[in-house]
């Protein structure tokens, strides 16, 4: 099929590369424009940006896809279909209406469960036991269309949003192979009313971690804001990103250390926090971030 793909961050390149491995023509790759980033500020390319280039694509990444112009050019690659995955940008009606087979969203959630900017994030702070993959028939809707193909997979009890995004992005990357591999074929299912939820973006006023609260919450926080924005607390005046937990035994005054690996008291239970960072520095394995890091039984973190 000739393919327009339209992604920006890391999730999305292996779609494209999968694409390109099933012998797809990629028309155009659209992205997100090129941010400034790093301490020079200078313009990065986006992940797959860069993947696309590397793939010898042509790229464009317009600001906007409203006026009449972006949507003469998009038009015009005669595509026959357009596949979307995190990409950044709501299409237009005239955008959705080009291709043959309209536009393909991949979505890494079990719609109509946590439609919307964080799906990942949220299923593992919700504390859900499974989600998935989702292809979409796009509409003009957040994440309302019909589903053509759904993927589960279970949600590990330590997994973090970093490894469930990566595990995700290869589902999302088979499936789409499979749908256009039997488009014509698909039954479109629209979405259930019942079971709505929306995955609000994260805020980074949610990261300081309540001790206070059940070990499974500060344990599902830790989790799912691992890497970023990453749950914080404070040792010793310092704040410090924590990255991975488990759940652990143990009682007593929530944010106090029951022992000498990092087991902290909850609002019930405990958690062990398993991968810290300090603010400048890399993120450590919490045995070798308590040997730059003296932190003894009985200390409260706030």
């Amino acid at each position: 099929m000739k393919v327009v793909f339209m992604g920006t961050p890391d999730f999305s390149v292996p779609v494209l590369d999968a694409l390109v491995s099933a012998g797809h023509e990629i028309v155009a790759a659209y992205c997100q424009p090129p941010r400034p980033a790093g301490r020079g500020k200078k313009e990065r390319p986006s992940p797959v940006q860069a993947r696309a280039e590397a793939l010898g694509l042509m790229v464009r990444h317009p600001v906007s896809l409203k006026d009449a112009a972006a949507q003469a050019d998009f038009a015009a690659l005669g595509a026959d279909v357009a596949v979307v995955v995190a990409y950044g940008l709501i299409l237009p009606q005239a955008i959705l209406d080009a291709p043959k087979f309209g536009c393909l969203n991949i979505h890494a959630s079990l719609l109509p469960r946590w439609r919307g900017a964080a799906p990942i994030h949220r299923a593992i702070m919700a504390g859900d036991a499974e989600t998935g993959v989702c292809i979409m028939q796009m509409e003009a809707g957040l994440d309302t269309g019909p589903v053509l193909m759904r993927q589960t997979t279970a949600i590990g009890a330590e997994e973090t949003t970093q490894q469930l995004h990566d595990h995700l992005s290869q589902i999302g990357a088979k499936a789409i192979v499979d749908a256009l591999a039997h488009l014509p074929d698909l039954t479109a299912t629209p979405q259930p009313e019942d079971g709505v939820t929306y995955a609000a973006k994260i805020d980074k006023a949610e990261a300081r971690i309540d001790w206070s609260k059940p070990a499974q919450e500060v344990d599902r926080l830790i989790r799912g804001l691992s890497p970023f924005p990453g749950a914080w607390c404070e040792m010793d005046g310092q704040r410090v990103k924590v990255l991975a937990s488990r759940l652990a035994d143990g009682a007593g005054a929530p944010g106090t250390l029951l022992d000498d690996a990092l087991t902290v008291a909850c609002g019930g239970g405990a958690v062990q926090l398993l991968r810290l960072q300090r603010a400048g520095k890399s993120a450590q394995e919490a045995e070798v971030f308590l040997r730059g890091f003296a932190l003894q039984a009985g200390q409260s973190l706030l």
